[in-house]
């Protein structure tokens, strides 16, 4: 597996586990924001009780990509041609990190906010 792909995991990872953790709070919200209604949103919260374990695993996630990332050695000492040589791509890295970063935030906060949208 190359460099780039095995880079990609801890975003991708974190980014699963936040949509994961947010779908038996924010998921009912927004369906029903979009006019989309039934008995059957109930049934999302049945996903709460995991809700924690998710959000651990996003900050873990999370942790990694930012070791990824922030300790990525300095395009001068890379292999040219190579990802990290690229100073483009760790910039595109860290923005993908920031929008994941606040996406995990706001599972961990939408309980708290939930209510003031009811």
């Amino acid at each position: 597996m190359s460099q780039a792909k095995i880079s990609r995991w801890p975003l991708i990872g974190g980014v699963i586990a936040a949509v994961t953790a947010s779908l038996c709070c924010i998921g009912p919200l927004v369906l029903v924001m979009l006019g989309i209604s039934g008995a059957w949103i109930a049934n999302l919260s049945g996903l709460e009780p995991f809700r924690p374990y998710f959000l651990g695993i996003a900050v873990i996630f999370l942790f990694f990509a930012w070791k990824k990332i922030y300790r990525m050695p300095a395009p001068e000492a890379c292999a040219p041609g190579s990802m990290c040589a690229m100073p483009q791509t760790k910039r595109i890295y860290k923005v993908l990190f920031w929008m994941v970063a606040l996406l995990i935030g706001l599972a961990i906060a939408s309980p708290y906010l939930a209510p003031l949208f009811y």
